[in-house]
């Protein structure tokens, strides 16, 4: 049956990338116990039989240190064996243990690779005597209990049997010497060693796939739980919805302008910043209606607008305020806001006087206050 989560539903689901991603945060990756055992004891039996070539003159060197000249003083020979030992046993700590070290890591990275996880180092909750009291009755720790009999029973198993196998031709012979039994002993080793080693693998192997199940069974989440990090990750329906339909709107807003583009010979006017936005109007004397916003960007939008009236001969008339206050109250192909009747009609008034060929001075166009914005669209 799968286990439950936190919500009361069942965890069915595989882990996602998110939730493994904080697995290794937490320092939860894969283990077993009894890999590194069975390869560092195959490793270390490799080892010695690879160096028992060099075993008698690593041993006559080893002796040597406990020879003293008997015409050297005492105190100045042991110095000098104490630390050519001392050498001597970090010599071969360096060529045993570093192999060992190697195959140890390298066993773990072939289960379930190396991870350092500072967050694992500290976790009050071991050090708390109840919690403790649980995990030392958990199914977990029985389950490692059994684990450990089974291996203990299996080895001895097996030594028993080889020793039975061998003990009759041991006793029973009316030739035995001691030669012989050394030589019958020497030959069992072997096989005592190897029956031993096959015992370990499997044992290994058995707890590295409970492991990996039990691992990938802790990683499992509910539906609930998948729902609730895609929420977190990616929003709530209502938001990415509400983000769609920006990112269209934008979108739609874009095409318009860039469509508006074309229009912009048949304006009357270019409303700008100077340069950071443009408002082109079209309004006809005896036209019925408000003047109407046939184009308007801001940026780059602008600098094209603002050419191509420059292209057509349309009168381009600076007034930052205004140009601001119709791009932040006005839409592509509406009328202009009634609030700014009395400011436009001032600005075209003044374009259409001189496109006449008049020259009088600029006017001071007066936006209502409430429509004074800054370049974000914010009241001054």
């Amino acid at each position: 049956m799968a286990e439950e989560g936190n919500d009361g539903q069942e965890k069915t689901e595989e882990p996602s990338q998110r939730k493994l991603e904080k697995a290794l945060e937490d320092g939860k990756i894969l283990t077993s116990k009894e890999m590194p055992v069975f390869t560092t004891l195959a490793a270390g039996l490799a080892l010695y039989w690879g160096l028992s070539l060099g075993a008698r003159k690593s041993l006559f060197e080893w002796g040597s240190f406990f020879a003293i000249d008997s015409q050297a003083r005492l105190e100045d020979a042991f110095l000098i064996n104490s630390s050519l030992a001392f050498w001597f046993i970090l010599k071969i700590v360096l060529i045993v243990g570093t192999p060992l070290l190697i195959v140890v890591m390298a066993t773990q990275l072939a289960v379930g690779g190396i991870n350092f996880a500072p967050k694992a180092l500290y976790k009050p909750q071991k050090m708390n005597p109840i919690e403790g009291f649980k995990r030392m009755f958990s199914s977990k720790s029985l389950v490692e209990l059994g684990k450990a009999i089974l291996k203990v029973l299996s080895l001895f198993s097996i030594a028993g049997l080889i020793t039975y196998y061998y003990m009759p031709e041991l006793i029973n012979s009316s030739n035995t010497t001691l030669g012989s039994i050394i030589a019958r002993v020497n030959d069992a080793i072997p096989t005592l060693i190897g029956a031993l080693l096959i015992a370990l693998a499997i044992v290994a192997a058995i707890d590295y796939f409970w492991e990996r199940h039990t691992h990938l069974s802790s990683l499992k989440m509910s539906r609930q739980e998948l729902k609730d990090e895609h929420k977190q990750t990616e929003g709530s329906p209502e938001v990415r919805a509400k983000i769609r339909r920006m990112q269209m709107e934008t979108s739609q807003n874009a095409n318009r302008q860039r469509e508006a583009l074309d229009e912009v010979h048949t304006a009357t006017a270019i409303i700008t910043n100077p340069t950071h936005f443009a408002v082109a109007l079209r309004y006809m004397v005896g036209e019925s209606g408000a003047p109407k916003v046939i184009a308007m960007g801001r940026g780059k939008m602008a600098e094209k607008i603002i050419s191509k009236g420059e292209e057509a001969k349309v009168t381009v008339f600076s007034s930052p305020l205004l140009a601001r206050a119709l791009f932040f109250t006005s839409e592509i192909g509406e009328e202009i806001s009634d609030k700014l009747y009395n400011a436009v009609a001032v600005a075209l008034a003044y374009i259409y006087r001189i496109d006449n060929g008049e020259y009088i001075e600029e006017p001071n166009i007066d936006v209502p206050p409430d429509l004074q914005l800054n370049e974000h669209g914010k009241p001054i």
